[in-house]
């Protein structure tokens, strides 16, 4: 992931939290994010503990998938096999020796059948979201017939703003206006992919129509130099938090970041993102109130592994951005407030900061592109 390895998760303080830390370790077999993902091979294992339970839905429809965990509490399988070309959400919960807990989140979709192409979409059809939120296509296949396939996905809002597409490489989508959308507005997603070649030998199968709505306004900014975040939803300030970014090693991205992903509680672990030397590496199993900014591993989330002192005062992360918060996520704290205020698709802008500003691609985060560039990457 090239530079994308760098600003990640947690902080210096987290040592006492790995320390305490479950020793149950889930692992699901479709990796987070997979556009390929098997009908008949997908489930859970656990090492070190034992799964309490497992989640497994269609994203779409939010329809629950039966399944069973094994006697010895180590594995999941689901009871049937799953569809082609469908989009699913996972939630696995185990527990160690010690009663400690241990989450994992993971979002896959199905692979289609060798000459069909679809593409994994985001928001969900019904969905409410938050202003910056981009459509986003995820394609299973290589599309070198850009033109086309971009010409039977149509986007519109009750706005009347105009939205235009953008291409990053030969599989992803993204759809936005020029501003973020108005709140209230209503946007209308016609796929009429059914036909359509994608490419040598690939052919669309989806024909729907999705709709979502956008909620009230709410973006946040920053300010690395005073380590304190301002809240405004529309247009004015409902709080100043307290925030711990980025170390003086591994300072946050600067720019506009949307939240693509909300978790009550999910595990970081450093190693997956590069962090491997002893001193910089951690595993946390239980972070509360998680919310996703970009691909590579920027978060901002709950922290209750640091003093309360650091917050408002000094950076202690890997690159995230810490709000104060009680293990578990109980409690009155900033941390859960500002989880329970946010919806996916809320924007965040980090300013002052000493790291370049985040690419585009990492995340849903094409908001860092000017309009001009934008409209560049449209094939149609």
């Amino acid at each position: 992931m090239g530079h994308a390895k760098k600003p990640v998760f947690p902080d210096a303080g987290a040592v006492a939290a790995v320390e305490n830390a479950s020793v149950a370790k889930i692992k699901v077999s479709a990796k987070d994010g997979a556009t390929n993902a098997s009908i008949s091979d997908t489930g859970v294992r656990v090492t070190g503990g034992k799964l309490t339970e497992v989640k497994l839905t269609e994203a779409n429809s939010g329809k629950k998938v039966t399944g069973a965990i094994s006697s010895d509490g180590t594995s999941w399988k689901p009871g049937a096999q799953l569809e082609r070309g469908t989009k699913y959400r996972i939630v696995a919960k185990a527990k160690d020796a010690k009663g400690r807990a241990a989450t994992e989140n993971a979002s896959f979709t199905t692979v289609s059948s060798a000459n069909s192409f679809i593409g994994s979409y985001t928001p969900d059809d019904g969905k409410t979201v938050g202003v910056g939120m981009p459509v986003s296509f995820n394609f299973d296949k290589v599309i070198s017939n850009k033109k086309d396939v971009q010409s039977h996905i149509t986007v519109t809002s009750s706005s009347g703003q105009k939205v235009v597409g953008h291409w990053f490489g030969a599989q992803r989508l993204d759809f936005r206006p020029e501003d973020y959308w108005k709140a209230g507005s209503k946007i209308t997603m016609k796929i009429d992919l059914d036909g359509v070649k994608g490419g040598q030998g690939i052919t669309g199968v989806q024909s729907k129509t999705v709709s979502f709505t956008i909620g009230r306004s709410q973006v946040s900014t920053v300010d690395m130099n005073t380590q304190t975040m301002t809240v405004k939803r529309d247009g004015k300030t409902l709080k100043n938090v307290p925030i711990s970014g980025g170390r003086a090693k591994y300072p946050t991205y600067n720019g506009q970041m949307v939240i693509s992903e909300k978790f009550e509680q999910t595990r970081m672990d450093g190693s997956t993102v590069g962090f491997t030397s002893k001193a910089d590496t951690y595993t946390i199993a239980d972070v509360p109130h998680a919310m996703r900014l970009s691909t590579s591993g920027t978060f901002v989330h709950g922290n209750y592994w640091s003093a309360a002192s650091v917050f408002g005062q000094t950076g202690t992360s890997h690159g995230c951005i810490g709000l104060r918060d009680q293990q578990g996520g109980g409690g009155d704290t900033p941390g859960k407030w500002f989880f329970n205020e946010s919806l996916v698709g809320d924007v965040i802008v980090v300013k002052n900061s000493q790291e370049k500003t985040i690419k585009p691609d990492n995340g849903l985060n094409g908001w860092n592109m000017s309009w001009s560039e934008w409209k560049a990457g449209s094939a149609v």
